[in-house]
């Protein structure tokens, strides 16, 4: 053995080691840099009929109704995409086979056709209907889904007590107003 060997053999193995670091820094930087996960505000039709839905919620800017998904039979629509930025989401949705709706006593304006509307005062006054929109309590969680259902596939709820935490966020089509809503008055 000469004097040499021991330093080449000492080169080449940092060499070795530089590109075995970066390569493992590179895949590490790989691993690491993954799609966010999904934070929505979907809806499920779990229904035997199409649905058409709208939906309130408050932005930056105050409150903004929208409106109209149409979502078929046994089918989930993304109505709001990315993370959740309240708490409280209100939704009115309309049956189109069979007739009848989920509605709620969170007054908000809406219309028949498309619409994204702002604000929730004077609907009438400001050519727009006044709909009785369902109260949805997400938690504060970053994602939710409603899960929209027949009447007959709802859970009764006992007067007095909470419902479900996902679902119900819906109520049968009906008189039944959605808990915490009050007239005219969404949170």
């Amino acid at each position: 053995m000469t004097a040499c060997q021991p330093t080449r053999h000492r080169a080449f193995s940092r060499r070795t080691i530089t590109a075995a670091l970066t390569g493992l820094v590179a895949l590490v930087a790989l691993c690491s840099w993954t799609a966010p996960a999904a934070a929505d505000f979907r809806l499920c039709n779990n229904t035997s009929s199409r649905v058409g839905i709208a939906l309130g919620y408050k932005d930056n800017e105050g409150w903004v109704t929208e409106g109209w998904w149409n979502v078929s039979a046994h089918s989930c629509e993304t109505l709001l995409r990315g993370t959740l930025v309240a708490r409280y989401y209100y939704v009115y949705a309309i049956d189109y086979d069979r007739g009848g709706e989920w509605s709620g006593q969170a007054f908000m304006c809406s219309r028949d056709k498309e619409f994204t509307i702002k604000g929730t005062e004077d609907c009438l006054a400001r050519g727009f209907d006044r709909t009785g929109y369902f109260e949805v309590d997400t938690g504060e969680q970053r994602a939710w889904t409603v899960q929209l259902t027949e009447t007959n596939e709802q859970t009764p709820r006992t007067p007095g007590l909470p419902g479900m935490p996902n679902p119900p966020g819906a109520v049968p089509p009906g008189p039944i107003p959605a808990p915490g809503a009050t007239p005219g008055n969404p949170k």
